[in-house]
């Protein structure tokens, strides 16, 4: 069952493309027609593109991987900070710091001091410091939680990103191509989806369409993470189950003998 309709992505606008003479020539595919010199979408593509994307997504999530957020443009930046942080999965929503992938054990440093200087914000220790040096670690604290607070808790390199707007995010997605991690992405119709493992051809300047989108995501993400737990569930039952057979055994060797021989007789 499709997670979307046309109906649904008609009326977010997800539809409407860039001026004609903006156009990427390799969105030809995705493109349904021209309308006053604006490129309009095929939404029956956008909805298979929806569920491809959807489905692989929700897979990584199961795995227990995380998936990166990537969305600096005004429009998608609130959308993108609070559905994602909804389901726990880290995003960046300021510049993206040149490296943050391909970098990554720089970036990785940068938290730990983020983090070291919230453990002298709470033993104290930065209470017994000059005033001066205070306000200069107190601003440096704040610099790193503006470009870093969504990936503090980012041990190892995500397992895929999500970008909104390929065109603008092209140095993250480069990165993530040079280290093979898979790249899902909204491609308006002057975007290059060459390149992008998950297209998804949608409107990515209307916050309606990117809220669309971007919440169809997050709800992929959100089962697979229901159905990893489902199944952790399932595994610590059963490893209980058979814990408990083995005291019974141990407590009763001769009624565990007696139900062998009785197997064997029978």
């Amino acid at each position: 069952m499709p997670r979307t309709n046309f109906n649904e992505l008609l009326e977010a606008g997800v539809h409407f493309g860039h001026l004609k003479r903006k156009w990427n020539p390799n969105m030809a595919p995705y493109i349904f027609m021209e309308r006053n010199g604006i490129h309009i979408l095929d939404l029956h593509k956008t909805v298979v593109k929806v569920d491809e994307a959807a489905n692989a997504i929700k897979q990584i999530a199961k795995s227990g991987r995380k998936i990166l957020f990537v969305a600096t443009k005004k429009q998608a930046k609130d959308i993108v900070a609070e559905r994602v942080k909804a389901i726990g999965m880290p995003y960046i929503t300021e510049r993206w710091a040149g490296g943050m992938l391909t970098n990554f054990p720089t970036i990785r440093r940068a938290v730990k001091r983020m983090n070291s200087i919230d453990k002298m914000l709470t033993d104290g220790t930065l209470a017994n410091l000059s005033k001066r040096e205070r306000l200069q670690i107190e601003r440096q604290r704040a610099k790193l939680e503006k470009t870093l607070g969504s990936i503090a808790d980012l041990n190892r390199l995500p397992a895929a990103i999500f970008v909104v707007d390929v065109s603008k995010e092209h140095i993250a997605v480069r990165e993530a191509q040079k280290l093979n991690i898979p790249v899902f992405g909204i491609v308006d119709t002057n975007s290059n989806p060459i390149g992008v493992d998950f297209p998804v051809p949608a409107n990515d300047d209307a916050s309606k369409s990117i809220d669309l989108v971007i919440s169809m995501m997050c709800e992929a993400i959100k089962e697979g993470l229901d159905e990893r737990n489902a199944d952790k569930e399932m595994a610590e039952k059963q490893e209980k189950k058979a814990q408990a057979k083995k005291s019974a055994a141990k407590e009763n060797p001769e009624k565990e003998e007696d139900a062998k021989s009785e197997s064997k007789e029978s």
